[in-house]
């Protein structure tokens, strides 16, 4: 019998100096693209402008913020929509653990003014504390 003679195998071996290179631009390429996190609302409004209005008070408690927006569904809180009865559910729950609960409105200029009366009836109807609207100052012309 003949054989063949085998051939001595190298055992594999990986280059582990370009692996880290390629991690590397991998991870600086994530780091560039993906953005900081930030407390920012998704839903951008035009907010009305007034030249009377006074910054809140620095409170240890955060308002309940209620976003108007031009279109259905117009209820947003924290970025979650919201119907009327949903929104009321809420201001009740969130006026029983504090009764006290202040209610800050941002409305869109263009907002439906009914919508907005919409939510300060059901404020109203939960008992919040206070009841408050975010507005934007006027841009200075010269």
């Amino acid at each position: 019998m003949h054989f063949k003679p085998r051939k001595h195998r190298r055992t594999p071996s990986v280059i582990i100096v370009s692996l880290i290179d390629v991690l590397l631009v991998v991870l600086i390429f994530l780091m560039v693209t993906t953005t900081a996190k930030t407390r920012e609302s998704a839903l951008k409004l035009a907010l009305p402008e007034s030249k009377q209005a006074k910054p809140g008070a620095s409170t240890d408690t955060k308002p309940y913020v209620i976003a108007i927006s031009t279109n259905f569904p117009f209820f947003f809180v924290e970025n979650r929509p919201l119907t009327l009865d949903q929104l009321q559910k809420d201001l009740i729950a969130a006026a029983q653990k504090n009764p006290q609960v202040k209610v800050a409105i941002r409305a869109d200029k263009l907002s439906p003014f009914g919508e907005v009366v919409k939510v300060i009836d059901a404020a109203k109807v939960a008992g919040a504390g206070s009841i408050d609207a975010i507005t934007e100052k006027p841009t200075t012309q010269q």
